[in-house]
């Protein structure tokens, strides 16, 4: 038990929170009580206490992540939260309304935009649900402005049989994705189409002309040569450049048996063909500590021209034990490609509740579990 075992949630994982905030040169000021609100009843229990919820944010069961976003262009960095609000009694429904007034609560409080987000909840919501959640919530902080605000909803909510329909349904809704069954037609491998499965139907919460719904699909046992024929079919990725990023990340596997590979597609303002596409690597099920994470993490951002001094300071803004005492703190890492903000995104762990072991030996495959920028 480290020295924070003492603290409730809430004070642990804002104490993180603010370090991450300071080593990147982020001021929001509303950050802490966003994760106040965020957390609920979870944020008073204490860190040695068990998680009030197995949540699937994070391998631990705590129900926040944090990531930070590197952009092209010279632009600041950001950070991010992603995170799962919880009832007081959690369960999958229960936590799920309770997302839904977290929306309308941060609605009130900063003007944000819901039209499009009760469209795809009345569509998605059920009383039954088959998957482990039903909404999570990002939260973006960049420096001096308003925190912007994105759900995931669970496309698997109604069973993995009824994903695709929901999906079709929810981009007409909203008015864009007119070519979402030919995406999935080029995407999908052939032969065995439960191996890529979509796993989060995405939107903004605001008005921006780059308001955005976003698609995740993961690829389960996928090989490079698979997440270039996801990446493919938007025009304008280089495709070359997503399998060098892949084979960085992921180091010598040839099929990534562990943790899937994710991709994303962003529909911009109602498009009917995807304008952006982002590719996912679970580094953490390919790696034998965190410290071969960071090693292989700093090569990926030198190589993408930023700067990697930033990543030097990361994390020992969230723990102080050595890297190698540990596997999963570095938890993913993505590559953005086209509109709005291209870049690199690295995925950190909070670790509130647990500290999964370095690797030895082969390669332990972990949870099937899916994480998002």
């Amino acid at each position: 038990m480290d020295h924070r075992a003492h603290m409730s949630l809430l004070r642990a994982l804002d104490t993180q929170m603010s370090r991450l905030c300071e080593v990147a040169g982020v001021r929001s000021p509303e950050a802490r009580p966003l994760l106040a609100d965020l957390l609920g009843a979870a944020g008073s229990r204490p860190v040695s206490a068990p998680p009030l919820w197995p949540s699937g944010i994070a391998d631990d069961h705590s129900p926040v992540e944090f990531s930070v976003a590197f952009d092209d262009g010279g632009r600041a960095p950001t950070v991010r939260i992603l995170g799962e609000s919880l009832d007081a009694a959690p369960s999958v429904t229960r936590n799920g309304h309770a997302a839904r007034a977290f929306v309308h609560q941060q609605a009130a409080r900063f003007g944000l935009a819901t039209s499009q987000f009760e469209q795809v909840w009345k569509l998605f919501a059920t009383n039954r649900p088959a998957g482990e959640f039903m909404v999570w919530h990002s939260l973006v902080l960049r420096d001096g402005r308003t925190p912007e605000f994105k759900v995931y909803f669970n496309p698997e909510v109604q069973g993995e049989d009824r994903s695709v329909d929901l999906v079709r349904e929810g981009l007409r809704r909203l008015g864009c994705g007119a070519s979402f069954d030919s995406l999935l037609g080029r995407v999908i491998r052939p032969g065995a189409p439960s191996r890529d499965r979509l796993t989060f139907f995405a939107l903004d919460l605001h008005d921006a002309p780059h308001n955005r719904v976003k698609l995740y699909l993961s690829h389960h046992d996928a090989r490079v040569e698979d997440a270039v024929r996801a990446a493919g079919v938007v025009d304008g990725v280089d495709t070359d450049v997503v399998a060098e990023f892949c084979e960085m990340a992921a180091g010598p596997h040839r099929v990534m048996s562990g943790r899937p590979l994710v991709s994303s597609y962003s529909y911009l303002g109602g498009g009917a063909e995807p304008a952006g596409y982002s590719v996912y690597v679970p580094i953490r099920s390919y790696v034998s500590d965190d410290q071969e994470a960071f090693d292989r993490t700093r090569a990926i951002l030198e190589r993408f021209g930023f700067d990697a001094t930033l990543l030097d300071r990361l994390p020992g803004a969230l723990t102080d034990r050595p890297l190698r005492d540990g596997v999963g703190l570095i938890a993913h890492v993505s590559l953005r490609l086209g509109p709005p903000r291209p870049g690199v995104t690295v995925y950190l762990s909070a670790e509130a509740y647990d500290v999964f072991p370095p690797r030895t030996g082969a390669l332990a495959t972990g949870l099937d579990q899916i994480y998002v920028a």
